[in-house]
This record gives C-alpha cells, structure tokens and sequence, in this order.
C-alpha cells in the first residue's frame, strides 16, 4: 500500500505539474510566473526553497551526530538567509524588474562580469540538484528496496519532466500541494512517535548532556567554526538565482517582501520537527549503530509507526525534496539561457526559440547534476560546497550592485576570483575547511577594493594624459 500511495502521489504531482504548461506563454512566464503569484503561493514556494533533503535527512544526519551545535548551518542560517533577504534585498532587486541576478551584474559592471558570474552562478547549483537526487534514491531504496543509483536516475526523470512543462508555474503549484503535505505529514509522526516513546519530557531527557548547547565554548577554533556555520547558508544563499527567482515570481513589490518573511518563521518553526523526531531514535532504538546517519529518520518511521503514519511521512518527504529539486533546476537554468546563450545568439531571439532553450536547459542541468550525485553521495557536504561558492564569489558585487554608488567592473571580476582562488587554495590544497570560508570572504573584499582602486588610478591616468594633449 504504501508503495502504491507514494506511486499515486508522484504521478499526481507530475500530472499537475505538467499541467502548468498551459500557463506558460512566454519565457517571462517560464522564468518567474510573469510575476502574477499572489503572496500565499509566493510564500509556500520560498518555505519550500530549501525545505528538503538538507532539512529533514542531512540536517537530522548532523543533529544525532552533534547537537544543536551540528545543525547551525540549517536550519538556522537558511532562515536567517530569507529574514536578510526579505530585509535588505527583496524591495531593491523587486523594483529593478530583473529576470536573474546576474542582469543585475551586467546593468552594474558590464557582459564580461555578466558571463563569469553566471558561470559561477551555475556552479553553485550542481551540487544541490545533486544532493535532492541523492535524498530521493535514499528514499526509494527505503520504501522500496529499490538500489539507491537506480532511485536517482527516476527521481531526476520525474522532476525534470515537470519543471520543464511549467517552469515556475509547474514549481510554485506543485510547491503549495506539498507544503500541505509536509506540515501534515511531520506534525502527524511527530505526534505518533512522542506517543511510542513515552511522551515529550522522556525524548528530550534522552538526549545525551549538552546536546541542546548553542553557544559554543569559547574558543578561537569553536567560535570560527560556529561562524561559519552561520554564514554558509545564511550569506552563501543570498546572491542565489532561485531565491531571488521566487521573490521576484511575487505579484507586487509587498507580496515579494511579506512572503519572504512569512517563508523565514515558517521555515525555522517546522525544521524543527524532523530533529525532534529523530531525537526519539535514543529510546526507541537504543545501542544501534548506523554506518550511514543519514537512514536514521527514514528507519525510525519505517520501524516504529503505522503504515498510515508511513504513507504520510513519506509523502511529505518526497514533496519537500520535489519542491527543492526543481526550483533548484529551473535557476541555472535561467541563468544559462538568458545569461548565456541569449547574449550568443543575439538579443533578437525570437520568444518560442528562446523558451525551448530554457526547457532544454533544465535537462541539460538535470544530468550535470545526475553524474555528480552518483558520484558523490553526501548530501550535507553536497550543499555547504554550492552555498560556500556563491559566499565567496557572488555575494560582495551584489552587494556593491545594490548599494554602491559607482561601479568598476575591474572590482568585481577581481572580487569573484580572489574569493574563489583563495578558497579553493585553502580548501583543497592546504586541506583547511573551516579557515578557507572567512579567507575566501575576506579575499573577495579586498579584491574589490583593490579593483576598485586600480580603476579609479587608471582612470586618472587617462584623465590626466588627455587633460596633457590638450
């Protein structure tokens, strides 16, 4: 029965997903609903944003390893990343009218930082689609026995085939369906599993001594890791394509702002269910030894509840990863065909060619991803490395885009590969995580202020030389 239900719930979201093509008349439509989202869809769709396999499988994978102290990165930094968002760019980047971030970079700075930031941009998103499709063959191979490997090939045939039908559309209708059924369905186990356990009280008395800290000690090392662990997701995720997609879907600057608030609270008040619930593992598993943390919350579920409570949880772990995975498709995307492509060929594309593109952009992002979610399989790294990226590259020119009062183009390309050079250096050569992230930041910093400042002598050299001649 419950492989039938899980069957039955996936064709439905695909047929309603596929659906939304009707709607779809324009790259416009495809890119961002042709920003008609009244605020309840544009809200559900932002909760949804990163409301799956981090959240509920990685996030409780790191909270029975670690504590609370495990679980900063998400789900506390993803709020945070929508409460800044909703506070310092949803209304600046909603008035502008942009289809991705990355026009922004090129209204600012010019083509040449347009394409590189665009490159990084789609950089950032490989890993994530990855790790969706990572979470939905765990997931089949829970339910049904069916190999992981084989369980990633049909998750990433399903989601692509809808995001392509409807785009943005297709994501925020499928969205709101499954945000239904991932309140219903945590609220629901989560109330089944305090039952087995023997009550609330007995659950969080079972968690091991200082398992709810979350200030770390104080020391030097411990600060910088807790951090960073803040900012991955709470700064790496904002100069993000499909956050600012989902914003910018609203259909008035109010509805942008409110709904990413809206997404922030609801978004950190139901990430805490999935903890809670894989906290019970400590009773009703006691001495069990996992050799992948990650099947923890699945096999609590599978072996602990009813088959209805089953088909419920499984059903809302299924959306929330869906509603991901396709959001994160679409971004790159948009980035690549607009960003990329329309640039190549020529502003003058006509509109039904350059919709194709962007449907076959999708799948072409879908089998990136697939290769590196074969390759790799977990999913918390999966996601820190995309939001890492973006940290270090994106986020000082957007924020310069924005709030800066001259641009130089010259800042911003030195900006992006400092961060990146230097990052990448300390990550991979030097072997040192934790430092490469405020290194990689801080590089980006003053790789624009050394950009800057070179542009602005170069400038007045020419000043000078002309002033000279004259």
């Amino acid at each position: 029965m419950l492989l039938i239900f899980i069957i039955s719930y996936i064709a439905i979201t695909l047929l309603a997903g596929m659906l939304t093509v009707r709607l779809v008349k324009n790259s416009q439509d495809f890119i961002n609903a042709g920003r008609r989202l009244p605020m309840f869809l544009n809200a559900t769709a932002l909760f949804a944003l990163w409301f799956g396999s981090e959240t509920i499988i990685g996030a409780s994978s790191e909270f029975i390893q670690h504590g609370l102290l495990g679980v900063i990165e998400d789900p506390f930094g993803a709020a945070l990343c929508l409460l800044l968002f909703a506070m310092f760019f949803a209304r600046k980047l909603y008035r502008m009218n942009l289809l991705t971030i990355n026009d922004l970079f090129r209204k600012r700075f010019g083509a040449r930082v347009e394409l590189w930031s665009s490159i990084i941009m789609i950089m950032t998103f490989v890993g994530w689609i990855g790790a969706q499709f990572v979470a939905l063959g765990i997931l089949m191979h829970t339910i049904a026995d069916i190999p992981v490997h084989i369980g990633i090939i049909i998750s990433s045939v399903i989601v692509t085939l809808y995001t392509m039908s409807g785009g943005m559309w297709a994501i925020s209708v499928t969205d709101f369906i499954q945000s239904v059924m991932i309140v219903v369905g945590l609220i629901w186990t989560a109330v089944v599993v305090t039952g087995k356990a023997g009550g609330v009280n007995e659950i969080f008395n079972s968690a091991p001594e200082g398992y709810f800290r979350f200030i770390p000690e104080f020391e030097p090392s411990a600060i910088i890791h807790y951090i960073v662990a803040w900012s991955i997701l709470g700064l790496g995720s904002l100069p993000s394509q499909d956050i600012f997609q989902r914003v910018n879907s609203a259909r008035n600057e109010k509805a942008a702002v409110r709904s990413t608030y809206i997404a922030s609270i609801f978004y950190i008040v139901l990430a805490m269910l999935p903890l809670y619930i894989v906290l019970s593992a400590n009773i009703l598993q006691p001495g069990s030894h996992y050799e992948d943390t990650q099947t923890v919350l699945p096999s609590i579920v599978s072996g602990h509840t009813s088959l209805w409570v089953q088909t419920v949880f499984f059903g809302a772990l299924i959306s929330a990863i869906l509603s991901t995975c396709s959001g994160s498709l679409l971004a790159p995307a948009s980035v690549f065909s607009e960003n990329i492509i329309r640039p190549l060929l020529g502003h003058r594309i006509k509109e039904k060619t350059f919709l194709l593109i962007l449907r076959l952009s999708v799948a072409l992002f879908a089998i990136l991803a697939l290769f590196m979610s074969l390759s790799r399989r977990n999913i918390y790294e999966l996601v820190a490395e995309s939001s890492i990226l973006g940290m270090v590259t994106l986020l000082v020119p957007m924020v310069i885009a924005l709030y800066g009062r001259r641009y130089y183009a010259l800042g911003a390309m030195v900006s992006m590969f400092a961060g990146l050079i230097v990052w990448f250096v300390t990550s991979y050569i030097f072997d040192q995580e934790m430092a490469a992230v405020p290194l990689g930041l801080a590089a980006s910093i003053f790789g624009m202020i050394y950009g800057v400042y070179h542009a602005r002598v170069k400038l007045r050299r020419r000043y000078f030389r002309i002033q000279k001649n004259v």
